[in-house]
């Protein structure tokens, strides 16, 4: 019999990468429009978590499968 955990489990990886898309939303944006070396750097610097979880997302998915 398996858990009812084991089931939610690959729902980790999509919601933590749904949150960062999110959370990266407006600065993805300003990329769409006017693709800068300052835009992109102030998205990597206002927003690491999201970055790091984006960039993680593979292993995640490895690890949770």
């Amino acid at each position: 019999m398996s858990s009812p955990h084991r089931s939610a489990r690959p729902l980790v990886p999509l919601l933590l990468g749904l949150l960062a898309l999110l959370d990266l939303r407006q600065e993805l944006l300003l990329l769409a429009d006017h693709i800068t070396l300052t835009a992109l750097m102030n998205a990597l610097r206002s927003h690491p978590l999201a970055i790091a979880v984006l960039l993680l997302l593979p292993s995640l998915w490895r690890r949770y499968r």
